[in-house]
C-alpha cells in the first residue's frame, strides 16, 4: 500500500464476501477498518484505506430508520453489502455499507479513508486542500471518491464500487470512540471505531488515552 506520501505497492482489488456484510453491524464497523475502498469512474479509480467507521442500528435514536423505513432510509432494510448513500446538509453525499439481515435495518457510516490510489484525481476533485484532508470526513471523502446519489444501492461486492479485504488490524489498533456530531442523540455507545494514532480520521486524533475496541 502508499499513503498519500509514501511508497507505492500493488493493492489487491477482490472485493470482500456478502458474508462480510451479514452480521451484527458494531461488528463490520470495527472489521472495516484496514480494507480498501475502491471507486472506478469514467476519470479514474481512487482507492484507500478505512481508517474511522461509525455503526447505525435499528433500536438506535441516531440512525436515520429509527422511525421506521421511509423512501429515503429504505436501502437500510434492504440485503447486506449494499451502499446506502445519502445527501446531507443540503451540502455532501455519506456512504455507508448496509449490514445484518434484510429488514433489521442497520449501516456502517464510513467516515474517512487513507488515500491509496488515484491521488491526483482526488485532489483534482477536492481543490486546494492538504492531502491529509482529501477523504477525511464523510462529505471530503464521497467528494473525492466522486460517489454521488447515484452510487446509492451500489453492489459492495463487485466494481465500480467495491469494499476488499486490507489489513486484518490487532484489537490493539482500534479505539471505540463516542460518535460524532450527535448533539442530544449522543448516548454513550462508543460505536466509532478509528485506527489508533492515525492522521487521516477526522476530528482530533484518537490517541492510546481512547477506549480499546
Amino acid at each position: 500500500m502508499k499513503a498519500a506520501d509514501g511508497p507505492a505497492t500493488p493493492l489487491s482489488m477482490k472485493p470482500v464476501a456478502r458474508a462480510f456484510f451479514a452480521r451484527q453491524v458494531v461488528e463490520v464497523a470495527r472489521d472495516l477498518l484496514g480494507c480498501l475502498l475502491v471507486h472506478e469512474t469514467a476519470d479514474g479509480r481512487t482507492a484507500g484505506m478505512i481508517v474511522e467507521a461509525e455503526a447505525y442500528a435499528s433500536d438506535d435514536p441516531a440512525s436515520h430508520a429509527y422511525r421506521g423505513r421511509t423512501e429515503r432510509n429504505a436501502p437500510m432494510f434492504e440485503d447486506p453489502g449494499f451502499a446506502y448513500v445519502y445527501f446531507t446538509y443540503g451540502m455532501h453525499y455519506c456512504l455507508n455499507a448496509v449490514t445484518d439481515r434484510p429488514g433489521h435495518a442497520s449501516a456502517v457510516l464510513i467516515r474517512a479513508v487513507q488515500p491509496l490510489e488515484g491521488i491526483e484525481l482526488m485532489r483534482a476533485r477536492r481543490g486546494a486542500v492538504k492531502d491529509r484532508d482529501l477523504a477525511r470526513g464523510p462529505g471530503r471523502l464521497t467528494q473525492a471518491f466522486g460517489i454521488a446519489g447515484e452510487q446509492n444501492r451500489s453492489d459492495l461486492t463487485m466494481l465500480p464500487l467495491m469494499i476488499c479485504p486490507g489489513e486484518r488490524l490487532p484489537l490493539r489498533a482500534v479505539l471505540a470512540t463516542p460518535r460524532i456530531g450527535l448533539g442530544s442523540l449522543q448516548d454513550g455507545r462508543t460505536w466509532r471505531f478509528v485506527i489508533a494514532e492515525s492522521p487521516w480520521v477526522s476530528g482530533a486524533r484518537a490517541t492510546k488515552d481512547s477506549r480499546r475496541s
